[in-house]
């Protein structure tokens, strides 16, 4: 009993942090996220986490006490992450033309093949493998409503598309492959690429200048 009260105490304390960093099951999350990266599920221990985040032997257990405890905050914080990157991306674009559609794909694309947008990546498709597996991952993982999600529904409604919520997953999914494809065997993707898959999407559209280019 002590020892779990002592724990929950460790709990308390670190989600309230110091002003300007993450809590410490945030920081473990964020932890986790780049070993599953780096060493693959095989390698994603407490142990190993603790090391990347530059904490004791036995932190992360306390907080997270379990494999599939850890594995839960993981995919919390990627769908977090990942929210909030296509969340802001939705916020401050302004899609008018098939143009500015592939322009905002391109970047997002670029987000998730460079930097730690690529560990998160590479995480997240582990992570789904996961989740065939486990129910309560995959239900974490399913797609979520965005500003980034609904402003490729509302350019492809606006073009006359009869079911602009189907073919923006069907596209997103593409998109998703896409990432997927470079991530394991490298190259760029280019505009025209993009064009082809947006293109699709329009197919049937009854309006006109989505489907220019300008």
């Amino acid at each position: 009993m002590r020892r779990d009260e002592e724990q929950e105490r460790g709990q308390r304390r670190g989600v309230v942090g110091r002003a300007g960093r993450p809590d410490r099951r945030t920081a473990l999350a964020d932890a986790a996220i780049a070993v599953l990266a780096d060493a693959g599920v095989r390698g994603l221990t407490h142990r190993a986490v603790d090391a990347a985040a530059g904490l004791p032997v036995g932190t992360t257990s306390a907080y997270l006490r379990t494999r599939q405890a850890l594995l839960t905050a993981l995919v919390r914080r990627l769908v977090e992450l990942d929210q909030g990157e296509l969340q802001a991306m939705g916020e401050r674009a302004v899609i008018r033309t098939t143009d500015e559609l592939v322009s905002g794909i391109l970047e997002l694309m670029h987000h998730r093949l460079t930097g730690e947008g690529r560990r998160r990546s590479l995480a997240r498709y582990a992570c789904a493998v996961e989740s065939v597996r486990d129910p309560e991952l995959r239900e974490i993982l399913v797609p979520r409503e965005n500003a980034g999600r609904a402003v490729v529904r509302t350019f492809l409604a606006d073009q006359g598309v009869a079911d602009p919520d189907g073919r923006t997953t069907t596209l997103l999914a593409c998109i998703d492959g896409l990432v997927f494809d470079r991530l394991v065997g490298g190259g760029e993707t280019g505009a025209d690429e993009i064009h082809g898959l947006v293109a699709a999407a329009l197919r049937g559209a009854t309006g006109g200048q989505g489907l220019l280019r300008s």
